[in-house]
């Protein structure tokens, strides 16, 4: 098998949040004879996939050790690089056939420039787009990592920061912290997170945080995703219940999932990523992590939740096999809930949750290890859920909004998201479960954290280091 894994690739050390970090390696240039692409895939599958998989766009997520220009990888793959484990094919295949192969890796190398917005950076707050041009308005600035937000009745919004402050922002764009905030955890992907309000918060006043809660054990600080129920009283979270402890606690300091969303059926629904443990935690119902959770607006359990009389379950999943979602929302109509989870190096997701399934991580994906190599073959199996759509290369998803109303006359129905690695806004338009349309907007805004349709009708993104709310009023 062709070990091009060892040998034509290789990574600097890259951190467990590499997903949020910027490739911008560029991609060779294809010339010369071409053998027809049949002929090259038949090889590729014989010799190749078994070893780097069949998804052939998953090599646009990887750095090149010995160069990507189709010179070299005709030398790698004729000569070999015995010492890091590529033997030579120089017998086996023509040297047509070897530029062949190279050809379709380099053709399979999907989007390799799309996200290099450099030479289109806006210079000032308007940023065109194919079908509405947009201006920002400034709401919030200041704070290291805005998170999260939520809008209040009366036209002023919470937003979260996770370094650990909650912010009221006014009307007047005034920014006052809320005392009271649970101790978080505000290390690695780690702080205080979502916030939203109750669908009854006119009468019950109560709020909602997701948090890196931090216990000691055994002289170690260990951490989970946490969830508190409150209520603002002069500029003070107070009655504050903790409804949700995601265990069991772990040492990791990432995939904390943590988005939260109350569903049309009245019930809170959220995410808690798997901790960094692929290999036990999402495909096991016997804890909380890599999953997505269905509780009432107290925390107690649902009586038609999927696993309520499984007694070897968690009572409040709602779904398994998740990775780290960072995204969830309820789609305006339908009623459905919608999702996007961090893949690893590539494979990003968008999946419509359904009550008991299997959204197939690690056993299936789109993405590689953050080495380089694969971490599997397979990206469909049976009783696993496919994605409505992947990204490849990973933009880093964060923040998930149906464009609701009549300011976007030409995004209406459309989903946004944001991007942490890319620093831009994504909108995605689908029609009969499809993506038709997808659009690179606010190129090069900063990290999007969240984005929101507020009360007024307007889009609101977060924008974090540094820290930015902005409005996004139609220019045309």
């Amino acid at each position: 098998m062709i070990k091009l894994l060892t040998c034509l690739l290789s990574f600097s050390m890259i951190s467990l949040a590499c997903s949020e970090m910027k490739n911008t390696s560029k991609q060779g240039t294809i010339t010369g004879n071409i053998v027809p692409d049949t002929a090259a895939a038949a090889n590729y599958a014989s010799y190749c996939a078994s070893c780097h998989g069949d998804k052939m766009d998953a090599f646009v997520d990887r750095q090149w050790k010995y160069g990507a220009s189709r010179e070299d990888l005709f030398k790698a793959i004729k000569l070999g690089y015995p010492d890091a484990g590529m033997p030579s094919y120089a017998a086996t295949f023509k040297d047509e056939e070897v530029y062949a192969l190279a050809d379709y890796i380099l053709n399979g190398i999907k989007n390799r420039e799309r996200y290099d917005f450099e030479k289109t950076a806006a210079k000032e707050n308007l940023f065109k787009s194919e079908q509405q041009n947009i201006v920002l308005d400034t709401i919030a600035r200041g704070a290291k990592s805005f998170w999260g937000m939520a809008f209040l009745p009366n036209g002023e919004m919470l937003v979260t920061s996770k370094t650990g402050a909650l912010y009221k922002i006014g009307i007047d764009k005034s920014m006052t912290p809320v005392k009271g905030v649970p101790e978080v955890n505000a290390d690695g992907q780690g702080g205080l997170m979502d916030v939203i309000l109750h669908p009854d918060y006119t009468s019950n006043g109560w709020i909602y945080l997701s948090y890196s809660a931090i216990k000691k054990e055994n002289n170690q600080s260990l951490t989970t995703t946490a969830i508190v129920r409150a209520i603002i009283k002069n500029n003070e979270l107070q009655d504050k219940i903790i409804i949700f402890e995601a265990l069991p606690y772990a040492r990791t300091r990432h995939h904390y999932g943590s988005r939260m969303v109350f569903g049309k059926d009245g019930m809170l629904y959220f995410s808690v990523g798997e901790r960094g443990n692929e290999k036990q935690n999402p495909q096991f119902t016997g804890n909380d992590l890599g999953k997505i959770h269905r509780i009432k607006d107290d925390g107690s359990i649902p009586a038609d939740n999927p696993f309520v009389n499984n007694k070897e379950a968690k009572a409040s999943i709602f779904s398994y096999g998740n990775r780290n979602p960072q995204g969830l929302t309820i789609h305006p109509v339908t009623g459905a809930l919608w999702s996007h989870e961090h893949g690893p190096r590539g494979g990003d997701e968008i999946n419509i949750i359904e009550a008991g399934k299997n959204y197939g991580w690690p056993a299936i994906s789109y993405g590689i290890n953050y080495n380089g190599t694969v971490l599997t073959e397979k990206t469909a199996l049976p009783g696993m859920e496919q994605p409505l759509h992947y990204w490849i290369p990973s933009i880093a998803p964060s923040g998930m909004a149906f464009v609701t109303g009549n300011k976007y006359k030409n995004w209406q129905g459309d989903v946004m998201v944001g991007s942490l690695r890319f620093n831009y806004l994504n909108r995605c338009a689908f029609k009969d479960g499809k993506l038709v349309k997808e659009e690179l907007l606010l190129k090069n805004v900063g990290r999007v954290r969240d984005v929101k349709m507020g009360n007024d009708g307007y889009l609101y993104v977060a924008v974090e280091n540094p820290g930015f709310i902005f409005r996004l009023l139609p220019a045309n």
